[in-house]
């Protein structure tokens, strides 16, 4: 058995972390931003099938394009971020399958059955989403995954020959605590899990 994390770790990762809705000026660099996609490509998905695609939305002229997809609650927050990824998945991931698992043609799992290729793309693409908001926060940055977005205005800005889809958005940065909402409550293990 390997060596658990720390508290120190857990409460980083988790227990401390909060989802962040106001921002302080510090910079987030490009070698942070490769660093967040180099840590979160690394989590598991079916087949390594590896769907997310993200675009780190940097610029004024980015954010502009951004606009006027964002819900009222959503704008400031957005706006005011470092950094704000577009997180989406690939319809057509595997293309990418002769590379990424070359143990077996995997590619006619997929073509074949497009029912399954989509769940398989959101499925995975929603595992690397919270990969990366993990890894966000391990390098020492604040995450701000929201929804409140048109989906539709968001794929036709930024990816609109429809192979990729947005499934979320994540503001990065280093929050400011005092913009912070109360913690909501999380249910007991009692409550939401069983053993059988």
């Amino acid at each position: 058995m390997r060596t658990p994390l720390t508290s120190a770790g857990t409460d980083l990762l988790f227990t401390a972390a909060r989802t962040h809705n106001g921002w302080k000026a510090d910079k987030v660099t490009e070698a942070q931003l490769r660093q967040i996609y180099d840590i979160m490509k690394m989590g598991p998905t079916s087949a390594n099938c590896s769907p997310a695609r993200v675009i780190f939305v940097t610029t004024p002229e980015g954010k502009e394009k951004l606009r006027p997809a964002l819900s009222s609650g959503n704008l400031e927050k957005t706006m005011s971020a470092p950094v704000t990824a577009i997180i989406g998945y690939d319809t057509q991931f595997y293309n990418f399958l002769p590379e990424l698992f070359p143990h077996t043609d995997a590619k006619p799992w997929f073509t074949s059955n497009p029912a399954l290729a989509q769940e398989t793309a959101f499925r995975n693409g929603s595992l690397q989403g919270a990969y990366f908001i993990m890894a966000v926060r391990s390098l020492g940055l604040d995450a701000g995954p929201m929804s409140g977005f048109d989906q539709d205005k968001v794929n036709q800005a930024f990816w609109p020959d429809g192979r990729v889809k947005v499934n979320f958005l994540c503001n990065i940065g280093v929050g400011d605590e005092t913009k912070l909402f109360g913690r909501s409550p999380r249910m007991p293990f009692e409550r939401f899990c069983e053993i059988v």
